[in-house]
């Protein structure tokens, strides 16, 4: 066991980038969305729950108390789906408390990023993550607006969790990069501003970022 939780702090940071990659972009291997839904998303989020134990590892009791609680609450909520699959209510509950969750997470990978003087793997691997992470905060956040109200987007598949997630991975990914195709757009103003914000805060972590990493890459090389 204690090697287990050696390796989980020794590579925390590829071990999350990993876990948020399978967790956002897995369906493009699936097609059983029922099954996607009651059981890969809960192991999913076993996943990443699990990774992001290694960026508390050497963190206070309380960051590391609050982190177990949130895992508890994610790892828990999917499996509610089987039974309040249509309760609004248990969606948006569980949407905010993802939200709460990957916050905390992107909150200490930040932290992380603008300490250190020095440029290794897990400045790289940590830099990545933060993009991931604010996809996912995106996804959720835009979710919980969808599932309050069913107008808040056009182009947004209903008809399961699964395809109305990947959908919204989908635009959460292109607006961050400033791609936007068009075919899923805000539609509400609320929406529409969420969206403009996620949009300039992709754009601004991107520039951060390399300033950051410029700034370590020459304090190393000095």
């Amino acid at each position: 066991m204690q090697k287990i939780i050696s390796y989980i702090q020794r590579k925390k940071y590829e071990l999350l980038l990993l876990a948020l990659i399978q967790h956002l972009f897995i369906g493009v291997f699936l097609s059983d969305l029922p099954f996607y839904t009651k059981v890969i998303w809960p192991i999913n989020m076993l996943i990443i729950g699990t990774a992001s134990m290694g960026v508390f590892i050497e963190k206070g009791h309380w960051k590391k108390l609050i982190q177990k609680i949130l895992f508890l609450l994610v790892l828990a909520l999917p499996f509610g789906l089987t039974f309040f699959s249509n309760n609004i209510h248990y969606f948006l509950f569980l949407n905010l408390a993802y939200v709460i969750f990957f916050i905390f997470i992107f909150w200490e990978v930040l932290t992380f990023l603008v300490k250190p003087s020095y440029i290794n793997t897990d400045i790289i691997s940590a830099s990545a993550c933060g993009y991931f992470l604010l996809i996912e905060i995106s996804t959720f956040l835009l979710q919980f607006f969808v599932y309050h109200n069913s107008q808040s987007f056009k182009g947004i598949d209903l008809t399961s969790p699964a395809l109305t997630f990947m959908d919204l991975v989908y635009f959460s990914s292109i607006t961050l990069t400033s791609i936007g195709f068009g075919d899923i757009t805000p539609n509400t103003h609320y929406t529409k501003l969420i969206s403009a914000f996620f949009g300039i805060a992709g754009q601004f972590y991107s520039v951060v970022l390399v300033g950051i990493l410029i700034s370590k890459f020459t304090s190393n090389n000095k």
